[in-house]
């Protein structure tokens, strides 16, 4: 007991009786989980006045939470900092003097911020990442709504859809917000927004218009705000951190410290994949930083301005040294600024590079001598950094990113179609795109007919695999039959053995149609197969405003505004390949179009009387309202798998090609024009 009662008394020697070094806050903060926990209790009593108001004042607490930290991190960071090296026979005392001197430093801070104990506002890690994925928005828009605070709702709504956008409730309810009457466009705006994402992503549009000029304001002002963002980041990380295991045996003190402190460095380079993750996204960014840098120098040189074009350039080199492209700029730069000119990579970004690798060495010596894992979040990581028992599992690490990446190249190799009968009706320079195909003749017309008789006699409504009698729209009836399923009911009787077997061999069929086409020589495997019948639902067709099925892509996350397609869960990324085969041609509608990354502009329509039996493989956005067909996947993957939810990604498998690089004009597409 005596160590506990030592360090209090050496705590309060190092602060003279009167002393105050921070002024009071402003009054108590609430501890946000107390009022969150007080606000969901009120809006499952449905009491919308006190749950509206608790959910606001736990959201204003958590913010003034964190800036708190952030603030008194800082400015300890001043006050009790570690300035110099401490002399050699008494480093001990010294070190841990001004380690005692931050830790008061910080508990005096926090305490008069929030007006309380710090140790009172430490929340539950769950509760912690409710905040974190934005989780009282989602309470907070019903209780405006039901207030008939529409304008707030929306915003509220907006802000948790941002950062959630695979939640299939929220995306009807923003559907239903965008139909009704008074809402204003300006109200469909993120609350928590941050700066630097907006300039990024203007800076990059004006960028890819060569709008440079424009262009290089806006990443100017993103990556100082992305600089900043890191430091705030890094603050943070210096914060309580929660345990999950509990050890039988406390580390001694010096196991403790470096523990910790390895825990908080690599917090820090975490922080990087942090500030370059987009609100809503698993996946950040690739090299966030070097890329603003690598921007900024070529839009500075098309604008004639070498000398911050150069500053740029030596800036990134910082990042890539070796990199050959860069350092044949920097030649150019150098002349035409003259050999005697001195061209400087900028002092924050060297202040950056040089902090980020002194961390580095340290955390790869623990994991070398200590033990322990590091993902190093940077591929800028020098090689000689890194000790050699860690290089191999550094490469395989590389090597697996670069597998899961394959380059566009090789996947656009195909040797010659040698299925007999079969024919290709379009190639991918007719369906103005890549990586597609129509076929004709798959099936023949008696196999069709008994495979659409297979889907009568299974008579099950919904769609095959959780019941969902209308997944993608409610305007439509949704009949789905997996290849499982129908072996089953013809095990029972219910269905003919014969047809059950003719879907599987249609499949199978398919899987190697394409497997001829677009990869021979390289097996493709089994995914998913779904026989699947679309009925519009009498009645309920006038003035529909919704497509049958959502623009979309099977194995990446489509993101409409940024303009991108995200390779991560729970999109189906193993698929490479999706194919669509018509079965009968006594419907409406059915057409098929592939989009730009924007989900709007349309780069290519086919009429469903030129599909009539035919298989369509696609490996770009589509969209499909078919009335009767088989849709089949293929993979590279060998485990069925159903269809991803309502608004996620459904076929695709590399990087699209936009509609500016296609021979045909594009046109816009509103969701009314396809009925």
């Amino acid at each position: 007991m005596a160590s506990p009662l030592h360090l209090l008394l050496l705590l309060l020697a190092l602060s003279a009786p009167g002393t105050t070094l921070f002024p009071p806050g402003p009054g108590r903060l609430v501890p946000y989980d107390l009022l969150y926990a007080d606000g969901v209790r009120a809006y499952f009593a449905r009491d919308w006045p006190r749950a509206a108001e608790l959910l606001q004042r736990a959201l204003h607490s958590y913010s003034q939470l964190l800036a708190a930290r952030r603030g008194c991190q800082g400015r300890c960071r001043d006050e009790a900092g570690f300035a110099g090296p401490p002399a050699a026979p008494s480093w001990e005392t010294r070190f841990f003097d001004r380690v005692l001197q931050r830790a008061e430093c910080l508990g005096e801070c926090l305490g008069r911020r929030l007006g309380s104990e710090p140790s009172l506002h430490r929340a539950s890690r769950e509760i912690q990442e409710d905040f974190e994925q934005r989780e009282p928005y989602n309470y907070l828009q019903v209780a405006l709504f039901q207030l008939k605070k529409l304008d707030e709702a929306v915003s509220a709504a907006h802000t948790f859809f941002v950062a959630n956008p695979q939640h299939l409730q929220m995306r009807e309810d923003m559907e239903k917000y965008q139909r009704m009457a008074g809402v204003k466009l300006e109200s469909f705006r993120d609350l928590q927004a941050t700066v630097y994402w907006e300039a990024y992503e203007t800076g990059v549009q004006h960028y890819n218009v060569d709008e440079y000029l424009q262009a290089a304001v806006k990443l100017e002002e993103s990556l100082e705000e992305v600089l900043l963002a890191l430091e705030d980041c890094r603050a943070l990380c210096e914060g309580p951190q929660e345990d999950g295991t509990e050890e039988e045996m406390q580390p001694g003190l010096y196991e403790a410290i470096a523990a910790h402190y390895i825990q908080v460095l690599k917090c820090r380079q975490h922080c990087v994949l942090e500030v370059a993750t987009k609100p809503g996204r698993v996946s950040a960014t690739d090299d966030f930083i070097p890329s603003h840098l690598d921007l900024l120098q070529f839009a500075y040189d098309q604008v004639g301005n070498h000398t911050l074009a150069a500053e740029c350039a030596a800036s990134y080199l910082l990042f890539y040294p070796s990199d050959e492209l860069m350092l044949e700029k920097m030649k150019r730069y150098q002349a035409e600024l003259g050999e005697g000119a001195s061209i400087t990579a900028r002092e924050n970004i060297q202040r950056y590079v040089q902090r980020s690798l002194m961390e580095k060495k340290l955390i790869y010596y623990a994991v070398e001598h200590l033990g322990g894992t590091f993902d190093d979040p940077d591929p800028w990581t020098p090689d000689e950094l890194i000790p050699e028992s860690l290089k191999q599992k550094h490469r395989e690490n590389q090597k697996k990113q670069k597998l899961e990446n394959p380059d566009v190249g090789e996947q656009e190799q195909r040797g010659p179609f040698t299925f007999e009968g079969i024919t290709v009706a379009m190639d991918s320079h007719q369906l103005n795109g890549s990586q597609r195909v129509v076929f004709d003749r798959v099936l023949t017309d008696s196999e069709c007919k008994d495979i659409l008789r297979l889907a009568k006699a299974a008579g099950g409504t919904g769609d095959g695999y959780r019941g969902r009698q209308s997944p993608h729209t409610p305007h439509e009836r949704f009949e789905g039959l997996t290849v499982l399923k129908a072996l089953q009911l013809a095990q029972g009787g219910t269905v003919n053995w014969r047809d059950a077997t003719l879907l599987l061999h249609a499949s199978e069929k398919s899987r190697k149609i394409v497997e001829s086409y677009f990869t021979p020589g390289k097996r493709l495997h089994f995914s998913f197969t779904h026989l699947v019948c679309r009925t519009a639902v009498e009645g309920d067709q006038d003035g529909r405003m919704d497509l049958s099925h959502p623009v979309h892509a099977d194995n990446c996350l489509l993101d409409p505004e940024g303009k991108e397609c995200w390779r991560e869960p729970p999109a189906y990324m193993y698929r490479d390949y999706s194919g669509i085969l018509y079965l009968n041609d006594d419907f409406h509608g059915g057409n098929l179009f592939f989009t730009d990354l924007d989900a709007v502009t349309v780069t290519e329509r086919m009429e469903a009387e030129d599909l009539m039996r035919q298989g369509d493989v696609e490996q770009e956005l589509s969209h499909t309202d078919v009335e009767k067909h088989m849709g089949t996947d293929h993979s590279g993957g060998a485990s069925p798998e159903p269809p991803v939810p309502k608004g996620r990604a459904r076929s695709t498998s590399q990087r699209r090609t936009s509609s500016s690089e296609s021979g045909q004009q594009p046109q816009k597409l509103r969701a009314r024009d396809e009925f």
